[in-house]
């Protein structure tokens, strides 16, 4: 499946099908994954057991302060307040993006052009761009700072190349919308 469609309008119907197809699975995935993120945090969640008549208790943070923590919520939270807040903003833009493309798709609202199937490819890689900062966030959470702070750990390198990977998509679509109009204009 080509991201340019043909000039065929049976091969375009089809073309726009498939786009559909991939964007709704692609957005569905993700409200799954997102979810998941959000009921299931990194470092987990406080575990109650048989004998707790407690359900909320105090613990020490790293900023060395006493803070309330309850049966239920996530731990990384507690303990690395920003870094927490940073991963559930990142997962909460992809879960609401992901519903709202899900939302559009299945509304009944008739996307039969291209340049809305584009508009729509172009917020999912957005949303896929939020998923990689989700990630990183998580990563960064759970991963002790020793290897983080080992020369050629690869976090970096990898936030790196996905931008990279993303940049250069762009540029291939953008030549090739060019290209397309060029073609149109002169003929």
């Amino acid at each position: 499946m080509s991201i340019i469609p043909q000039q065929n309008p049976s091969k375009d119907n089809k073309w726009l099908d498939d786009m559909k197809g991939s964007i709704s699975l692609t957005a569905s995935l993700i409200a799954t994954l997102t979810f998941s993120l959000a009921t299931n945090p990194p470092g987990g969640v406080v575990q109650a057991s048989l004998d707790d008549s407690n359900y909320c208790s105090t613990i020490l943070n790293t900023r060395m302060v006493n803070t309330t923590i309850c049966l239920g919520e996530a731990i990384l939270a507690t303990r690395l307040k920003d870094d927490y807040l940073a991963f559930l903003i990142c997962n909460t833009f992809c879960f609401i993006a992901s519903l709202s493309v899900i939302f559009v798709l299945v509304s009944g609202i008739p996307i039969n052009n291209k340049f809305l199937i584009w508009l729509l490819s172009i917020v999912m890689s957005i949303i896929l761009s939020g998923l990689a900062l989700t990630y990183l966030f998580a990563a960064g959470m759970v991963t002790p700072n020793s290897l983080w702070d080992t020369p050629g750990s690869g976090f970096g390198k990898a936030l790196i190349s996905w931008v990279l990977v993303v940049l250069i998509v762009y540029i291939i679509v953008l030549v090739c919308a060019c290209v397309k109009c060029a073609k149109k204009c002169c003929s």
